[in-house]
């Protein structure tokens, strides 16, 4: 049987599309990429909707801003790196009012792959989680993207919705109850808790599956929210476990695994791992071969967790 596959940016084109057809407040933005980002599903449909800003992030932010403050609750999308351009408006003009603006950075990551580091965003998530007001998500497959988009629209707030290039396959089914800040357990253990996120939750997937072999048994958190984090739940895990591992395709400082490490380090100080970009660049590659060249793939995720529970005994 053919797993089903798609990537978290056609999953937040399809909301988009339906959202646009429920809620006449909302609004699309773009930055000269509706086509990668998928926001063009919108922009077919509903064009008086619709605001192609060319390549001018700072414009696309702040319209989206006056949007808002006029009522709308606009979308604005490019990719993930291209973003930061604007990032001194989403500072000074929405996070510090507070504005209902929803930013959505598609191609995120060292899975964009052969476009090479220049385009691979890996501190976006530092970046957003750093603001006040700002919540961060990142969905692991294109129905999570979906809940993601219709949880913003009820959301109050400025949000950082952060989106991978690549198919990945599907988890979740259509009854899926998504909550902003509740991390999702996928799989129980006793050994150790895998905290992942995005596109490295297929990884630590495939990596519980080798450990299983190895008679060790884990945890599979899918940790969507990185602000506000499940933190009683983080706890809850590495008390019964007492080794932590998270797992990100983003710089190990600022991202996933730092956040994690906050909340342990004032609440239950426990043997951790942090796999993620170890603060370097990636290069131009294909993801699965840059997944194992900078250690993010499932084989590296479970030779990690073997060294630490081994440590841990």
């Amino acid at each position: 049987m053919e797993i089903q596959k798609n990537a978290t940016r056609d999953g937040y084109g399809k909301a988009l599309l339906e959202l646009g057809k429920t809620n006449a407040n909302v609004v699309a933005l773009d930055a000269d990429l509706s086509d990668s980002t998928r926001s063009e599903y919108f922009a077919k449909q509903f064009p008086e909707r619709f605001f192609s800003m060319g390549i001018a992030e700072q414009d696309m932010v702040g319209a989206a801003a006056g949007l808002a403050f006029s009522g709308k609750i606009p979308y604005a999308s490019t990719f993930a790196v291209f973003s930061e351009r604007a990032y001194e408006f989403t500072r000074n003009i929405i996070s510090r009012n507070n504005l209902n603006v929803k930013i959505a950075g598609s191609h995120a990551g060292i899975a964009t792959g052969e476009d090479g580091k220049s385009a691979q965003a890996i501190e976006d998530i530092a970046i957003y989680r750093a603001l006040p007001n700002m919540i961060v998500l990142q969905p692991c497959d294109a129905i999570e993207a979906e809940k993601i988009v219709f949880a913003l629209a009820d959301y109050k707030g400025p949000s950082y919705m952060r989106m991978h290039r690549n198919a990945v396959p599907i988890i979740h089914n259509s009854n899926y109850k998504f909550e902003i800040g509740k991390g999702e357990i996928l799989r129980k253990g006793e050994d150790a808790v895998i905290f992942a996120t995005g596109t490295l939750v297929h990884e630590a997937l495939k990596a519980a599956e080798i450990l299983e072999n190895e008679k060790i048994k884990v945890y599979v958190v899918n940790m969507h929210t990185i602000k506000p984090l499940d933190i009683n739940l983080i706890i809850d895990l590495a008390k019964k476990t007492n080794c932590v591992i998270t797992a990100e395709d983003h710089n190990v400082i600022g991202g996933l695994g730092g956040a994690v490490a906050e909340v342990l380090s004032e609440n239950y100080p426990c043997i951790m791992k942090r796999v993620g970009l170890q603060d370097k660049y990636a290069e131009s590659g294909k993801p699965d071969e840059l997944y194992k060249k900078y250690g993010l793939d499932a084989e590296s995720i479970a030779e990690e967790v073997m060294k630490f529970v081994s440590k841990k005994k």
